[in-house]
């Protein structure tokens, strides 16, 4: 089975990525840190310590193996065992075999060394004696029980660095912690400002934090004004030329009115009615950022209301499938628009239009199928472009337009974070249109 990359196992957002930066040194350190502590407190300096008090142990037992008898060897150890503050038995007994708890780390090395260091110790005891070594070494007289203070040979409470290394490293972790947070939240509100934008609404941002955020931050600010003043002004330009064009088209209308009813006169009176219904499909176009304010909404209610809408204006719509429930942020008015240029189209080149909704934790998915002719693929991007008719895909003898329906659609699901995707319709087999809006 081939390995993932790294990058699949690493942390999506920018708090888990900076978390990360933060405590993979610290937890490092720690481990080296306490590698080395042990190796050093644990092993070298125990072994170093035993090895020190061994001298006097092998110099007692020279005294013990040098004298004739027990009498005289215990006579011997016993005025020197005393000023080395060790506690000699000749006779003695003990345990049998080495004993220690098995979380004493310093314990294994004090017996490997008192084995190594003298010859024919029988037993280390570590237990019996409360913090204390106790020693049973085999000696021409008999077992010789050696026992002293666990502080000579090992550091006393050597964990107590380990504990105050981890506390602080803690207590450091959670105030970087702090700082971090403090600086990532300009990053955080600049994210929650711009996808603000991108859906359509603009929320209060001033820039704060680090120079670097402040200057994307105020570029951002700029990029927003820029925009909005040419949305602004596009939307004054098509609604002062339409407002201009229907002056004439008024006198036209008027004009053809008060001539003879002929064939002519009719087809001049058609030509007046589509430039009328462009004008409004331009002028809709131009505002259609300008509908409404987001607010929540159940989208269930909404599509259902366009449905029957649809159905009072004696058009074949139903609404097939609903899946999920509760509420969305969103700009009812547009949607309803959208979901009616859907419809519109759908029963303008099929007989009927089946609806479908289906809401998740992130986004509400429409989608409207009709059984008309579709669009082939390598064509669908050119149809969700502005001003553009696909006459070959789609019968024009059944409808007038200007190509602005899905132009419409394609805005007002960019302006909620969402998108527009045409396919094919697998149950009617005509054009499936999929209108994603982010929850």
């Amino acid at each position: 089975m081939a390995l993932k990359p790294l990058r699949t196992y690493m942390p999506r957002s920018l708090y888990g990525r900076a978390a990360l930066i933060l405590l993979l040194p610290i937890i490092t350190i720690q481990l080296v840190l306490s590698i080395v502590f042990v190796q050093r407190l644990y092993e070298d300096v125990t072994e170093q310590m035993t090895g020190n008090i061994l001298l006097e142990v092998r110099y007692l037992l020279r005294l013990v193996e040098e004298a004739p008898d027990l009498a005289a060897a215990q006579a011997a150890v016993g005025p020197v065992a005393g000023p080395l503050a060790i506690n000699l038995t000749l006779p003695g007994e003990g345990s049998e075999i080495d004993r220690r708890r098995i979380f004493d780390l310093s314990g294994r090395i004090i017996i490997e060394t008192i084995r190594t260091g003298v010859e024919d110790v029988r037993s280390v005891d570590l237990i019996s004696a409360r913090r204390q070594v106790v020693a049973l070494i085999e000696t021409r007289h008999g077992d010789m029980r050696v026992q002293f203070w666990r502080r000579r040979v090992s550091a006393n409470n050597p964990h107590q660095l380990l504990v105050i290394v981890i506390f602080v490293s803690l207590l450091m972790t959670v105030v970087a912690y702090i700082f971090l947070r403090a600086q990532l939240r300009p990053v955080k509100r600049l994210a929650a400002a711009a996808d603000a934008f991108g859906r359509g609404r603009v929320v209060p941002y001033r820039p704060t934090g680090a120079t670097e955020v402040r200057s994307a931050g105020s570029a951002f600010l700029d990029m927003r004004g820029r925009i909005e003043r040419q949305i602004e002004q596009r939307t004054l330009m098509l609604s002062g030329v339409s407002h201009d064009l229907r002056t004439p088209l008024t006198r036209l209308k008027l004009g053809l009115s008060m001539q003879p009813r002929d064939d002519e006169v009719q087809a001049m009176e058609r030509d007046v009615e589509d430039m009328e219904r462009m004008l409004d499909a331009f002028l809709s176009f131009a505002r259609d950022d300008a509908l409404d304010d987001p607010e929540e909404v159940d989208p269930v209610a909404l599509v259902e209301g366009v449905v029957e809408n649809a159905r009072r204006a004696r058009q074949d719509v139903t609404l097939h499938k609903v899946e999920g429930a509760g509420s969305a942020e969103l700009r009812p008015m547009a949607v309803e628009r959208a979901v009616e240029n859907l419809i519109g189209n759908a029963v303008r080149y099929g007989t009927r239009a089946e609806l479908s909704l289906v809401m998740t934790d992130r986004a509400v998915l429409i989608t409207v199928e009709d059984d008309g002719p579709g669009i082939p693929e390598a064509e669908r991007e050119a149809a969700l472009r502005p001003f553009t008719r696909l006459d070959a895909a789609r019968n024009q003898d059944l409808g007038t337009g200007v190509g602005l329906g899905l132009s419409i659609a394609v805005s007002i699901a960019r302006q909620h974070g969402g998108a527009l995707r045409l396919g094919d319709s697998a149950r009617l087999g005509g054009l499936k249109a999929d209108l994603i809006l982010a929850r």
